[in-house]
């Protein structure tokens, strides 16, 4: 295990006990106890942990533990399946992106598409996002148009969300809707940690005509807090080479379409 490897593996246990002990730490990634008070010093000097006696808690500011550090986390993965969803899009199209790394990457390979660089009168692309960062990072994009929800911005995140995001969605249609999940099951759904994203992303996929779930392997049968919606509500699973089968036969059975990137 690497650096960055131990970095976001630390992180991913704060955020999922809210504390770690540099004792258990070690003996958990298989390193000493110097070198983990090294990597929580490293993370604190970031204001991504808040050091204690003996370990660290998660920070107040920390991005969902956080987006800027995880979005390497599993990176050629994410690549293929963003490369993958970005060639469903036709110019002309409203799409919408939720937040999460899994869709900023679709809206980086939307960007960065040739077609999408052609001079023209105006817009070639309709983007509608609750992702501030997916919004600042197309805003610079003259031939893509970004819409942004509006609502409340999470602490955790740069995803808006609540009522008054609701109230946009409400009024407008999507041609597809491209939705990061933190696990999607055949049985059970997509599903996000979060019951305001949730909600959020519940309604973006409800105001599209198409529905296209973007998870990796490691999601697939995963479960997490929240429903987004069911398993026939989605029209396409993009997912990577590895998802297993039988699973990827599941989903085909409930009516998805599974891509492997």
């Amino acid at each position: 295990m690497n650096r960055h490897e131990r970095l976001t593996a630390l992180l991913d246990m704060v955020g999922e006990r809210e504390k770690v002990d540099v004792e258990v730490s070690a003996g958990e990634l298989g390193v000493s106890p110097a070198t983990i008070r090294r990597d929580l010093d490293h993370l604190a000097g970031r204001n991504l942990v808040v050091r204690t006696r003996g370990g660290a808690v998660a920070s107040n500011v920390a991005y969902d533990l956080p987006l800027r550090h995880k979005a390497a986390r599993n990176a050629p993965e994410q690549q293929r399946i963003s490369a993958a969803a970005a060639k469903m899009v036709d110019p002309g199209m409203v799409v919408g992106l939720n937040g999460g790394t899994a869709s900023t990457e679709v809206g980086r390979a939307l960007a960065t598409r040739p077609d999408m660089g052609e001079p023209s009168g105006g817009p070639l692309l309709t983007v509608v996002t609750n992702a501030l960062n997916i919004a600042h990072e197309l805003a610079v994009r003259p031939n893509i148009k970004i819409v942004v929800t509006g609502g409340v911005a999470r602490q955790q995140s740069f995803d808006l969300s609540g009522p008054l995001s609701h109230l946009f969605l409400d009024q407008i249609s999507l041609d597809l809707v491209f939705l990061g999940v933190d696990a999607f099951d055949p049985v059970h759904g997509a599903q996000a940690h979060h019951e305001g994203d949730a909600s959020t992303n519940r309604l973006m996929a409800a105001r599209a005509r198409q529905v296209v779930v973007l998870a990796d392997s490691e999601k697939l049968g995963g479960h997490a807090f929240a429903k987004i919606c069911a398993t026939t509500d989605v029209d396409v699973l993009v997912t990577d080479g590895r998802a297993d089968p039988e699973r990827v036969h599941a989903f085909e059975e409930e009516g998805v379409r599974v891509v492997k990137a």
